[in-house]
C-alpha cells in the first residue's frame, strides 16, 4: 500500500536558507515526510531546530553518523528511506557516502562535493550499491525547461549549432563575507566552498543547464576568470567558451558581481532550422524562434506540449509555478521511484528525469577545467 517517503536531513537547521527550500519543496506534493535529522554540527542548534519542524526529540541528532546509525537499527516500517543534504559543500561527502553504504537513497544539494576524488568515489559508490542519489539542479524541473528539452530532442531545430546560457548575479558586488551574512561567508571560502567561487556556485547550474536541455556535453572549454572584488579569496565573475560533442559553440556566463541583477538565469539554443529562449525569471514561457517563421511563445499548461512537460505541471495555466515547485518536482520523481522500489515495481520512465551522480561528476570535472583554464594568463582550452 502506497505511503508516504520518509526523509532524514543533514543541515538546513535555524537560519539556513536552502534547507528551509529542500523542506518546503519536499512537502509541495504530499508524498514525502520528514521524520528525523542533523540540522546542524552544534547538536543544541540541531535539538532546538528540530524542535521548530515539530519532530519526535528521540530522532532529532547531533551528527549525521549518530542519525544514519541509529536510523539503520529502527525497524524498516520506521526508519528514514532517505537523506537530504543541504550542507555547505565540503560537507556533501561524508553524510552522502555514509548513508549509501547503510542502504539509504540520497538527494543532495550541488556541487556534488568538495573536489573531483571524492566525487568520483560517491559515483563508484552509487553505482556499487544500486540506490537513488539525485542532485538538487533544481532549474532542470521547470516544465519549460523540459519542453525545451523535448524540442530539442525530437529534432524540431535540426542540428543544434550554438549555445549561449549566461547566469548572472549582483548580490556579491561588495565584501560581504566580511560582515555577518553567512551565506556569503561559506560560498567565498576556499575551505568550504572548494576550489571554485561564482563558477561553482552558480557556473555549474549554467553548464548543467546547457547539457540537459541540449542533450549535448561540453568537450572543449577556455575560461577567463577573475576575482573583481579586492580582499575575495575565490572568483566572482567569469566568461567560458565551450565546444561541444556534436560541433556546436557555446558562451557560458557566470557573474556575482553584476550589480542589479538577480537569478537571471538564462539560455539561447539556436539550430540550423530555429532556436528558442527561456529565463528562469520568467520561467513560465519559452520563447520559440524560426528561420522561416514568426517567432512563437510557449507557455506552461497550455498545449499541446510534450509530456515530459505535462507531467511536470501542477496547476492552470496562467497561475504562475516557479523555483519552489521545480524543486518539488526533483522530490516527487525521487519519491515515486522510491516508491515503486518499496512495492516492487516498475516506475513510470517519465518519472526517472532528474539529475544524478553522473551529472554531479560533470559538474565538478567542469569546475576543475574552467579553473585550470583561467587559472593562466595564455588563453588555454582544455579538455572536459
Amino acid at each position: 500500500m502506497p505511503r508516504k517517503i520518509r526523509m532524514g536531513m543533514v543541515g538546513g537547521g535555524r537560519g539556513a536558507f536552502i534547507g528551509a527550500v529542500h523542506r518546503m519543496a519536499a512537502a509541495i506534493d504530499g508524498q514525502i515526510e520528514l521524520v528525523c535529522g542533523a540540522f546542524s554540527s552544534n547538536p543544541e542548534k540541531s535539538r532546538l531546530s528540530g524542535e521548530d519542524f515539530y519532530l519526535d526529540p528521540s530522532r532529532v541528532y547531533g551528527s549525521y553518523s549518530e542519525m544514519i546509525e541509529k536510523e539503520k537499527a529502527l525497524p524498516v516500517d520506521q526508519r528514514m528511506d532517505f537523506v537530504s543534504i543541504v550542507t555547505p559543500n565540503h560537507m556533501h561527502y561524508g553524510p552522502a557516502k555514509m548513508a549509501l553504504d547503510n542502504g539509504f537513497h540520497v538527494v543532495s544539494d550541488k556541487p556534488l562535493c568538495f573536489d573531483m576524488e571524492e566525487a568520483l568515489e560517491l559515483e563508484k559508490t552509487v553505482n556499487e550499491t544500486g540506490l537513488i542519489f539525485a542532485l538538487t539542479h533544481n532549474y532542470t524541473g521547470y516544465p519549460m525547461v523540459k519542453q525545451a528539452k523535448q524540442m530539442i530532442k525530437h529534432g524540431e531545430f535540426g542540428k543544434i549549432r550554438k549555445v549561449v546560457v549566461e547566469y548572472p548575479q549582483g548580490w556579491l558586488s561588495t565584501l560581504l563575507e566580511s560582515s555577518d551574512q553567512k551565506q556569503a561567508a561559506w560560498r567565498t571560502d576556499p575551505k568550504k566552498s572548494g576550489k571554485a567561487g561564482a563558477m561553482g556556485d552558480i557556473g555549474t547550474h549554467a553548464e548543467n543547464l546547457a547539457e540537459y536541455i541540449t542533450g549535448l556535453k561540453i568537450t572543449q572549454l577556455c575560461a577567463d576568470i577573475s576575482i573583481v572584488v579586492e580582499g575575495r579569496q575565490l572568483d566572482d565573475d567569469g566568461n567560458v567558451l565551450l565546444r561541444f560533442d556534436n560541433g556546436a559553440r557555446g558562451i557560458l556566463h557566470a557573474s556575482q558581481i553584476s550589480a542589479g541583477e538577480e537569478n537571471d538565469l538564462n539560455i539561447r539554443v539556436y539550430g540550423e532550422k530555429g532556436g528558442l529562449a527561456w529565463s528562469q525569471m520568467e520561467p513560465n514561457t519559452l520563447k520559440v524562434k524560426w528561420l522561416d517563421k514568426p517567432t512563437e511563445l510557449r507557455r506552461t499548461g497550455v498545449g499541446p506540449l510534450y509530456p515530459e512537460s505535462e507531467a511536470h505541471t501542477r496547476i492552470p495555466a496562467g497561475h504562475p509555478e516557479g523555483y519552489l515547485e521545480a524543486f518539488g518536482n526533483i522530490y516527487r520523481n525521487v519519491a515515486k521511484c522510491i516508491q515503486a522500489r518499496v512495492d516492487g515495481v516498475d516506475v513510470d520512465p517519465i518519472y526517472t528525469d532528474f539529475p544524478t551522480v553522473e551529472d554531479g561528476v560533470r559538474g565538478m570535472k567542469f569546475i576543475d577545467k574552467v579553473i585550470e583554464s583561467g587559472d593562466t594568463e595564455e588563453v588555454k582550452w582544455v579538455s572536459m
